[in-house]
């Protein structure tokens, strides 16, 4: 027997022991009923926070920072 049809049989046979395995994976899932969502409120809303910053212009300083302490 030819190496190369050796090869190809084998990989034959690993893609057929694959498939059946997809199917009764499927079988087992839907075996467990019907999939129901969540409730809406155990689920946690996702928080947005939003930050803007003022930048000075011409090298002035920041408002934010103007009456702060500098260090020397």
């Amino acid at each position: 027997m030819d190496i190369s049809k050796f090869v190809a049989i084998v990989t034959g046979a690993i893609s057929i022991i694959i498939a059946i395995a997809y199917l009764i994976l499927v079988q087992f899932l839907d075996f467990r009923g019907e999939m129901k969502p969540a409730p809406i409120s155990q689920i946690q809303q996702p928080s947005l926070i939003i930050v803007a910053y003022a930048y000075p212009v011409n090298g002035g300083e920041h408002p934010i920072f103007a009456n702060t302490i500098k260090s020397k």
